[in-house]
């Protein structure tokens, strides 16, 4: 117990470090830890996330990539551990979604749909339905993708929360909140959204 609590003492110490390397290395060991103690990460999960998410928005980009990166590596590993920080976790990848670094954009996007594979669709859905409201530009288009991919395995299970959380996007779609993106995008992918509900919700969703 000793040493699982230095352990975590030292992931800590060093996600918060002042250089931007050593924070680096923190992400790297809490990339090492999943894959050597897994036990010991998924129970301490909330405290991890109160450092590791602070790195999703990192101010160097090389500690923000790297930090996507592992993230989407280590989603696949915990599973159902990370649902307890579903909320940190979508913020902090919804946050570089805008990102007009490439590399880091394109980790967002691995990171999501990562999460979009191994966790709780349902939290995701309430989840992405509430980053839509505060996002602006391309992370819009991003978001909504993710929304219409989850709709029909929710609405199987859970139809009061597509409703309440994803008819609200397609109505904000369809008043022209999403611009200014460009136009073209935004009508394929309200378009996508509009069928993949007509599919679940048939008439109902006139």
């Amino acid at each position: 117990a000793v040493k699982e609590t230095e352990m975590l003492q030292k992931l800590y110490n060093l996600l918060e470090a002042k250089g931007f390397q050593t924070r680096i290395e923190g992400v790297a060991l809490l990339q090492e830890l999943c894959k050597t103690s897994p036990q010991l990460i998924s129970t301490n999960i909330v405290q991890i996330f109160d450092y590791f998410v602070l790195r999703l928005s990192d101010s160097h980009k090389k500690v923000k990539q790297k930090a996507l990166d592992v993230l989407a590596e280590i989603t696949g590993v915990l599973k159902d551990a990370l649902n307890p920080v579903i909320i940190g976790l979508v913020e902090g990848i919804t946050k570089n979604l805008n990102s007009k670094d490439p590399r880091v954009h394109a980790a967002a996007v691995n990171a999501l749909e990562e999460s979009i594979a191994h966790l709780d669709k349902v939290s995701l859905l309430k989840e992405f339905s509430y980053q839509w409201n505060q996002l602006s530009g391309q992370a819009l288009l991003d978001i909504a993708e993710r929304i219409t991919v989850l709709v029909e395995w929710v609405y199987a299970r859970s139809p009061e929360v597509v409703q309440h959380d994803a008819l609200p996007v397609l109505w904000s779609f369809l008043e022209n909140k999403a611009l200014p993106v460009r136009s073209a995008n935004v009508r394929t992918v309200a378009t996508k959204l509009a069928s993949a509900l007509y599919k679940v919700m048939g008439t109902k969703l006139k």
